[in-house]
């Protein structure tokens, strides 16, 4: 009596520790389903949007899940996207409209298609949750069959489309017609290429000419025996000195750097050469600049010496011959 008492006490248990069995689902009318395509021909990389339309009753629902685009099987198609809409009326009539876009990029598919799917329905009551509810039925979304070419019949007769007889002769004026509207173009181009020539000079009026090389190197040449030949030995000679290294510098540093230094401060030129692309020592040029503007603008007490004047006369030398 004990091991029978023991074994109901255990079923007891195991019954009230068991999951609510779902409820069963009770007969409701199955959504009308309908699908179509926008084109039934496509060619490669066409885009064809396929439409599925699930018309709920009141009280009725689809499950969300089996409408997805991963859902969708496909021969020869390739789904890009989709998009679910939903609508509903005063009656509580649920309508579900999902648009999937579709393409294709392979040529050995004669007929590319959209196989049926199978979309789960249940019926919608109050409190209850969609997981325990067991679905009242399926129904099924038809599929659809594309054409991989054209949407023009086969099999049609041939048909005549350039006629082979001869065009008639055309009267005198329309033969010359040919050379007189040559001349009116080469007439009516000729402005324009005035316009454009008057254009082009004044662009290039202000321009210096290009050098050569030979004359660049005859200007540096030239720049440096004006430098060796400074006399530094008074106040007023160190400050032409430096006027004289200042410009030479700068000018090297616009014609090998192209940054406008004539126009720059030290600093500014600094700032210039450090993100301009140029083989120019940028310390040594910054620091021969400043010295030199101190000494050019500075009163009579803060003119270098004429041993650093040397000093920067042998630097410019350096730096214009690119040692």
């Amino acid at each position: 009596m004990k091991r029978v008492a023991l074994c109901v006490w255990i079923v007891g248990l195991l019954l009230a520790g068991a999951p609510p069995a779902r409820a069963q689902a009770p007969a409701v009318a199955p959504p009308r389903v309908a699908s179509s395509v926008d084109r039934t021909a496509m060619w490669v990389a066409d885009r064809v949007t396929f439409t599925v339309e699930i018309d709920c009753a009141p009280g009725v629902d689809i499950l969300p899940d089996d409408v997805a685009r991963e859902k969708l099987r496909l021969n020869g198609l390739e789904a890009l996207s989709s998009d679910v809409s939903t609508s509903a009326d005063a009656a509580e009539r649920k309508v579900y409209r999902i648009k999937y876009l579709l393409t294709t990029y392979r040529v050995d598919n004669p007929s590319p298609s959209i196989e049926p799917m199978s979309v789960r329905y249940y019926a919608r009551r109050p409190g209850e949750r969609l997981q325990d509810v067991a679905p009242a039925g399926e129904v099924q979304v038809p599929g659809a069959v594309l054409a991989f070419r054209s949407t023009l019949p086969e099999n049609q007769p041939e048909l005549a489309i350039r006629d082979g007889r001869t065009p008639w002769p055309r009267q005198a004026f329309f033969a010359r017609a040919a050379q007189v509207g040559l001349a009116l173009i080469v007439v009516s181009a000729a402005p324009v290429l005035v316009i454009a020539a008057a254009a082009l000079r004044r662009r290039t009026a202000g321009r210096p000419a290009r050098r050569s090389a030979r004359q660049v190197k005859q200007d540096q040449r030239a720049v440096l025996e004006r430098l060796r030949a400074l006399d530094v030995s008074s106040e007023a000679e160190r400050r032409r000195a430096c006027d004289e290294i200042s410009a030479a510098v700068r000018g090297y540093v616009a014609a090998h750097a192209h940054v406008p230094a004539t126009a720059l401060t030290a600093m500014e030129v600094d700032a210039a050469l450090a993100s301009a692309r140029a083989r120019v020592p940028r310390e040594t040029v910054v620091s021969l600049l400043a010295r030199c503007d101190e000494t050019r603008y500075a009163p009579a007490s803060g003119v270098m010496t004429a041993e650093a004047c040397r000093d920067a006369l042998a630097t410019a030398e350096q730096i214009l011959t690119g040692r």
